[in-house]
Parts: C-alpha cells; structure tokens; sequence
C-alpha cells in the first residue's frame, strides 16, 4: 500500500491554514442545530422556529404589516410571506388591508393564535434555558452579549 508523501513515520502534518471546526460560521451552525432540535421536541405543537418568531412578535408588537414583521423577525419578503400563508391557513393569523394604506397588508394575531403564543410562551423560554445550560449565568449573560454585538 502507497503511503501519501506528507504521511511519513513519527513527522506531524503541518496545520492547514483553514480548520473547519475553529471557524464562527460552522459553530454558529453547529449551535443553532443543537437549539433547533431542543425547539422541535419541546415547543409542544407543530410549529417552526420561525413560525414561532412571527407568532412571539406579533404577540409582542400587535399588528403590524408583513413587511415590518419580516425585519422584526430576521425574515426576508418571501420567508414572512410564507410563514403567514402558513400560520393563516392554520387559523393562527390574519391578514387585512390597513386603513391608511390600502397597498399595505397588516398581518395580526386570530384570538387562537393569541391563545397559542401565550400558552407556548413558558415552553420557549425553557427551551432557551435548555440551549444555554452548559453556561454558568456569567458565561450566558457575556455569551447573550457578544451574540447582539456581532448581529
């Protein structure tokens, strides 16, 4: 069997200049995988991380347009779009023209939805304490910190 020229006995490859597992993109995703699979066991209903964020700020905010709540949410035109579709056909929103601005579409919360974001409240934040577990309450409160600096 051929041995790789760099592979020879008792020498140590050099290390390369791009190490997958030592850069913030590929962390940030590793973290963001463990979070979603924390959400999806326990959220208690059949909704989506970003489902969820556009029921949680409309809960937060009250109507507002589908515009607005994409840049509230993080969300671009067509993942807001899509997101309403979804949670209105589930009864969850509602969409109407606003009385000012008739090209304008509000989205607003139906009284279930109204109900449904207020009863999953408690099961988000224990999800959030589940995510951030492994830190001390120092370690969170920097981590929560470097997070919104870096947004």
């Amino acid at each position: 069997m051929a041995r790789s020229v760099t592979a020879k006995k008792g020498v140590k490859p050099a290390k390369p200049p791009y190490v997958l597992d030592e850069q913030v993109g590929f962390i940030l995703r590793q973290v963001w995988q463990r979070h979603s699979a924390i959400f999806s066991r326990d959220i208690g209903t059949n909704l989506t991380p970003t489902q969820w964020a556009a029921l949680s700020k409309l809960a937060e905010t009250g109507a507002c347009s589908q515009n607005q709540l994409g840049r509230l949410t993080a969300m671009d035109v067509a993942t807001i779009k899509g997101v309403i579709d979804r949670l209105t056909a589930r009864g969850l929103t509602e969409t109407s023209q606003d009385p000012e601005d008739g090209r304008r579409l509000l989205v607003s919360l139906t009284r279930a939805g109204q109900q449904l974001a207020e009863k999953l409240a408690s099961n988000a934040l224990a999800i959030t304490r589940e995510t951030l577990a492994p830190l001390d309450a120092k370690e969170r409160e920097t981590l929560m910190g470097l997070l919104n600096k870096l947004r």
